[in-house]
């Protein structure tokens, strides 16, 4: 994601871990009008994230791209592991 871009709205279905390849802050907002959480990260940072309903999305509010490679641990074949909402 360029500088200002957000994924769309999603939940997370499923377990993942990710990696962050380049980026240096991305915030996490929140459908219901929650307050954001911002986080500082750096290439090679990594994570567990556990399967949650709560609606939300990334946005890189660094300096520059950011960049994830992230695994995502299907329940089963053809499972979508970050459906959009609304």
């Amino acid at each position: 994601m360029e500088p200002g871009e957000a994924s769309h709205w999603h939940t997370d279905a499923c377990h993942r871990f990710s990696v962050i390849v380049r980026g240096d802050e991305l915030a996490i907002e929140y459908r219901d009008g929650r307050p954001a959480q911002r986080f500082k990260v750096s290439p090679g940072d990594s994570g567990w994230d556990e399967p949650t309903d709560q609606a939300h999305r990334a946005v890189n509010v660094g300096h520059g791209a950011y960049e994830e490679v992230v695994v995502f641990f299907l329940d089963s074949a053809g499972s979508d592991p970050q459906p959009k909402v609304g």
